[in-house]
């Protein structure tokens, strides 16, 4: 089971930036699809942004798409979540997801089997 730890959420102006990290245990780290969700309150978790395991495929949602970007390295088993542009609609606990190893894309929340405990982001207006 992979651990995954998220760190740099915080407060923010709007049209700001931040940028989430999430640190993952394990040497398999290569070998998994690592997603970013989010979830604000008495809303359902949605998908925020995917990356495949070599790092080479990328999918975001429409709502965050030119905006954020995420990136990885598998060298230091990380994967990064980059948020510009932020809007208050931002405003969620955002997560990091792991989806086993060797299974390829999805921007379905279940299909992600390891989770972060999350870190909130909060986008003042």
């Amino acid at each position: 089971q992979v651990q995954l730890v998220e760190s740099g959420g915080g407060l923010v102006q709007a049209g700001g930036s931040l940028r989430l990290s999430c640190a993952a245990s394990g040497r398999t780290f290569s070998s998994h699809v690592m997603g970013w969700f989010r979830q604000a309150p008495g809303s359902e978790r949605e998908f925020v942004a995917a990356i495949s395991r070599n790092g080479y495929s990328t999918s975001y949602a429409d709502s965050v798409k030119g905006r954020f970007t995420i990136s990885r390295d598998n060298a230091k088993n990380t994967v990064a979540l980059q948020m510009n542009s932020l809007k208050p609609e931002d405003t969620a606990v955002y997560y990091c997801a792991t989806r086993r190893a060797g299974w390829g894309m999805s921007t379905s929340k279940d299909d992600f089997s390891s989770w972060g405990q999350g870190t909130q982001v909060t986008v003042s207006s």
